[in-house]
């Protein structure tokens, strides 16, 4: 029941610091939007780390688990990460990705969970795109999909 609810309601959304500029980003993210259906993506304004992670508090709704993109996160694999999303079940996880400077400590340690895509730095706008197509590998991953090869 909170596998097919998960598969057919994105049951996350992205909190991204800044603006997509460059347009075969903008145009990967729309690909794998039409692909998760639901899927929000908020922006935030560039500012100070304190001012960034006052905004992205506030974009954050009360039922939603703040989950921050950094590179000291837990570093897994896709499998892995399709099954920490499916122990979620029915609880609306929101993905946290900060600007040019990272996100706050303060931020980063107030969550229960961190997730690294990398242990290397990325730009802001290229780790969003690499946080939406593992969702979408996660979500063919747990229907039994061809996307993803093990």
């Amino acid at each position: 029941m909170l596998l097919q609810r998960f598969l057919r309601n994105c049951a996350f959304r992205i909190i991204a610091v800044g603006k997509v500029r460059r347009g075969w980003i903008q145009d990967g993210l729309a690909m794998y939007q039409k692909r998760l259906p639901g899927l929000i993506i908020t922006e935030v304004r560039d500012a100070s780390m304190p001012r960034e992670a006052e905004a992205i508090r506030a974009a954050l709704n009360s039922n939603e688990v703040l989950v921050p993109l950094s590179e000291e996160g837990e570093a897994l694999t896709s499998v892995s990460f399709a099954k920490r999303l499916e122990q979620y079940g029915s609880q609306r996880l929101a993905f946290v990705i900060g600007g040019a400077d990272g996100l706050s400590a303060e931020l980063k340690n107030s969550t229960q969970w961190q997730l690294s895509l990398s242990a290397m730095t990325l730009p802001h706008e290229l780790a969003r795109l690499l946080l939406v197509e593992q969702l979408y590998r996660a979500k063919t991953i747990l229907q039994g999909g061809k996307y993803h090869r093990s």
